[in-house]
């Protein structure tokens, strides 16, 4: 089995499956994240985001950023997915995991990953307001 699972997915995002893979008896901790959709946004009320991505670059610097955490952090292993298509508020739009051997590492490596995904992944979202919708980057 491979160390990283890494993925754009149109479908809803599963954190038991996120869970599952990251599971493995060396690990003493073990980190999850989820991003969801927030109801506000800039003032206005949020209704839907519709996520796109350029899914061929997006997975190359997803795994490419899995190999630098995995290595400054020293994970057993790392499971990244994000979603693409229309999402409700409360729905993941992504989910990282990880697993090491001590707490600290984990918690250091989650955050690490998820910033360094919405620095340079290729991932735009576009929001819709009840007055209208804008795209703007998932990442600053």
């Amino acid at each position: 089995m491979s160390h990283f699972s890494i993925n754009i997915a149109e479908a809803p995002l599963d954190l038991n499956d996120a869970y599952g893979f990251i599971q493995t008896p060396s690990a003493g901790g073990l980190s999850l994240f989820v991003g969801t959709v927030r109801n506000h946004s800039q003032g206005k009320t949020v209704l839907m985001l519709d996520y796109e991505a350029y899914k061929p670059m997006a997975i190359k610097q997803m795994e490419a950023i899995a190999k630098q955490v995995a290595d400054k952090y020293f994970l057993f292993r790392l499971y990244a997915w994000h979603r693409v298509g229309r999402l409700a508020p409360n729905e993941a739009a992504v989910i990282i995991a990880v697993s090491t051997a001590h707490r600290a590492e984990s918690f250091a490596a989650t955050q690490d990953y998820i910033n360094k995904l919405k620095e340079c992944v290729p991932i735009w979202k576009k929001e819709h307001y009840e007055d209208g919708a804008v795209w703007v980057s998932a990442f600053p």
